[in-house]
């Protein structure tokens, strides 16, 4: 998953401060920007919708 790019919500200045998605026609993945070495999470393309709705209704709890 060579396509990474930063979410909109990047932050200021040079964005370090999100997460970067790539994703392909079957997977979604999710690395931290600012270590992007690091650990990465894959999703089935089909699961990362759902995922992104329980973390919004998470933070709405918040």
């Amino acid at each position: 998953m060579a396509n990474w790019r930063k979410s909109s919500y990047s932050g200021p200045d040079d964005g370090n401060e999100c997460v970067e998605i790539a994703n392909s026609l079957t997977r979604v993945a999710v690395r931290d920007s600012k270590v992007p070495a690091r650990a990465t999470l894959v999703f089935p393309a089909e699961a990362f919708a759902p995922f992104l709705e329980a973390l919004k209704e998470s933070a709405r709890r918040v």
